[in-house]
């Protein structure tokens, strides 16, 4: 038989609320469990009858996010005759696929799932979801090519938005984007005249690669979970 879960638990999983918000329904008595009204704590299994004012919540199959640290030479595709394609290195059990895209030659975090209606939640341009790189260049730079970035630079027969750069060293920077095209900070870059050497991906949200060692995966804590479904619309917290 299934590991039981919290009743609470059901619902973030299936992405219908925050354990708060379900916590508030159990207590106002809409929630039921094989008839009877649930009470908070109660546990359930995929045998339950779990129904919210009367209508029947389908168990399906529970939502799965993952960040991983993608190294260099891993390619980020679902392709399996792909060499090093990023499903093989992970090898989870489950079906999942990337949010996005991370060239083969830049490391850092990259988000799986298998919940297809959260990627253009994520990706699309207009929700202005922050994305932040390390990057390093093949020489030296001064403050005016930093400000040049941060304003914009034409690539793609058009100017790339604002976005935010923090000298780290006389080669290196911090940059956050709110936007994602193809090889957009290379071709940024070479459009001012230099090349990237180095590129990895600290941040995607609220959503880091701290304590992650290259090639590894984790599941998103409740933590970050949460914050992910209430940035995308999802629910409140």
């Amino acid at each position: 038989m299934a590991q039981p879960i919290r009743i609470n638990k059901f619902f973030t999983e299936h992405g219908i609320c925050s354990r708060r918000e379900a916590d508030r329904l159990i207590e106002s008595g809409v929630i039921t469990i094989n008839g009877r009204v649930a009470k908070l704590g109660d546990q359930v299994v995929s045998t339950d009858v779990i129904a919210r004012a009367g209508c029947v919540i389908p168990w399906g199959k529970a939502n799965l996010y993952i960040k991983y640290h993608k190294p260099v030479g891993v390619t980020t595709t679902s392709e399996s005759h792909v060499p090093r394609n990023i499903i093989a290195e992970i090898g989870h059990p489950d079906r999942i696929f990337p949010i996005g895209r991370l060239d083969k030659d830049s490391s850092g975090l990259i988000l799986l799932t298998n919940d297809g209606d959260i990627v253009n939640e994520i990706l699309r341009s207009e929700f202005g979801h922050e994305r932040e790189y390390l990057v390093q260049v093949d020489r030296p730079f001064g403050q005016s090519f930093l400000d040049h970035l941060s304003r914009g630079v034409v690539i793609l027969g058009s100017k790339t938005k604002p976005c935010r750069t923090i000298c780290v060293g006389r080669d290196q920077f911090r940059i956050i984007l709110a936007e994602g095209r193809n090889r957009q900070i290379r071709r940024m870059c070479q459009a001012l005249g230099y090349r990237v050497t180095k590129l990895h991906r600290t941040r995607i949200m609220h959503i880091t690669d701290k304590g992650l060692s290259a090639g590894e995966w984790k599941e998103l804590t409740s933590q970050e979970r949460a914050q992910l479904m209430q940035a995308v619309g999802r629910y409140h917290a």
